[in-house]
């Protein structure tokens, strides 16, 4: 035999005598570094957990925002149509009052609490 083959036949057997002695070793340790990767890496279990509880409190907000479109549009639609709506608003916001109408406007500083007013 040549020289280049036992050469070759000798790096062989050593790479051979390696993997038999550190190959489980080696293993185990891509195995955990693949774990870890798993939980702990960018695209990881608690990334998506976190992603996903992210997503909840987006879908969240977005219902309230809705529910909060839904009332506005029946608001501007009352506003349009509702004549005793657009009545209390001219009255309480703008003071204006029907003919023949005196309005008294107290001070603040003179205005007994609402809580004191007694209903009859």
């Amino acid at each position: 035999m040549g020289t280049a083959k036992l050469k070759k036949m000798a790096a062989n057997e050593k790479i051979q005598l390696f993997l038999r002695h550190y190959g489980p070793a080696l293993l185990g340790l891509v195995v955990l570094v693949l774990v870890v990767h798993d939980i702990f890496g960018a695209h990881g279990y608690l990334a998506m957990r976190r992603t996903q509880q992210e997503i909840k409190k987006v879908n969240a907000d977005l219902d309230q925002l809705n529910k909060e479109n839904l009332q506005l549009k029946q608001e501007v639609k009352e506003l349009k149509t509702d004549p005793h709506k657009i009545e209390k608003i001219a009255r309480d916001e703008l003071g204006l009052a029907r003919p023949g109408e005196v309005i008294i406007k107290i001070p603040r500083s003179q205005q007994l609490p609402q809580d004191s007013i007694a209903k009859p």
